[in-house]
């Protein structure tokens, strides 16, 4: 049951709010949703009535939100999001059954694309929408069904169901090694390449290999495929995983640098908002899901 109705403004009023905000005049938003000044200023006097306060003051020509107010259209910011979100969702597919999947780039393009035909085929009931994130988010306040995490099992509130665990290998292109290093120390007589959000990952490698204590810098990459043209372009070494470079290795666009694969810190996960009660199309995709761990 939600609150007292009367303090559910109406849609027109909340989105004028929205714009006056965002533009900063009664004008600008009227113009922005093709109504009149006045018409945008009625809504303003009709929901300051509703809601019991006043929500703006005058500077010039500009109307300024009060702090309060500026806490309040931050929210409904946010649920204006939620429901467009929800009516392109609707919009996309009227028969219902679409699935909001939050994806990882690389992971995304080279584990999970190629499988998803075979979901298609055993569930043609079910539209699967992506969209890349690269870290965890709020389920709460958003409106993905489920997503790939990378790492342990440290994303509160969810269940986890695990993909895959993941390997990596030293890499580097030909131009810039002729053939394996001989020691694995020999890394640091040469540059290194590494994810932003993994600067420690040649470290634990050294340390796999019998040095332990040393933490190499490098330059950075905020995701693995442009870290994975710097490694064939010949910008250094890299660690990747791989499952993302079987191709690149097969076709001699990457050699190993010392060494077979190690396995990585962390594993892959679907995982799902524990508070939510899954949709059956969630429940169909972590139903295939589970059929599909390596």
């Amino acid at each position: 049951m939600f609150a007292a109705r009367r303090y559910l403004p109406s849609i027109a009023a909340l989105t004028a709010l929205e714009a006056i905000d965002r533009l900063g005049t009664a004008s600008a938003a009227a113009e922005e949703l093709a109504l009149t000044q006045g018409a945008i200023s009625r809504q303003m006097k009709t929901l300051e009535e509703q809601l019991g306060l006043p929500l703006f003051r005058r500077e010039r020509q500009r109307l300024i939100l009060t702090p309060a107010a500026q806490d309040y259209v931050a929210e409904v910011r946010r649920a204006l999001a939620i429901l467009s979100a929800a009516s392109l969702t609707l919009r996309a597919n009227p028969t219902g059954g679409s699935l909001n999947l939050a994806i990882l780039p690389a992971f995304g393009m080279h584990w999970l694309a190629p499988r998803l035909a075979g979901f298609a085929q055993e569930h043609p009931e079910v539209t699967v929408n992506l969209s890349t994130r690269l870290h965890p988010f709020d389920f709460a306040t958003s409106a993905f069904d489920a997503a790939i995490h990378y790492g342990r099992q440290d994303w509160p509130g969810v269940d986890y169901l695990k993909l895959m665990d993941e390997e990596i290998l030293a890499v580097a292109a030909p131009s810039l090694l002729k053939s394996p290093l001989t020691t694995p120390e020999a890394i640091l007589s040469h540059p290194l390449l590494q994810l932003e959000s993994r600067t420690g990952d040649w470290g634990r490698w050294l340390a796999h290999h019998g040095h332990p204590g040393a933490r190499p810098t490098g330059m950075l990459f905020d995701q693995f495929a442009t870290m994975m043209q710097g490694a064939i372009h010949g910008l250094g070494l890299a660690l990747l995983p791989l499952f993302l470079i079987q191709r690149e290795l097969a076709e001699g666009r990457l050699i190993p640098a010392f060494g077979a694969p190690i396995r990585a810190l962390g594993s892959y996960y679907l995982v799902w908002p524990k508070a939510r009660a899954p949709r059956a199309p969630l429940t169909s995709f972590r139903n295939w899901a589970a059929t599909q761990t390596t």
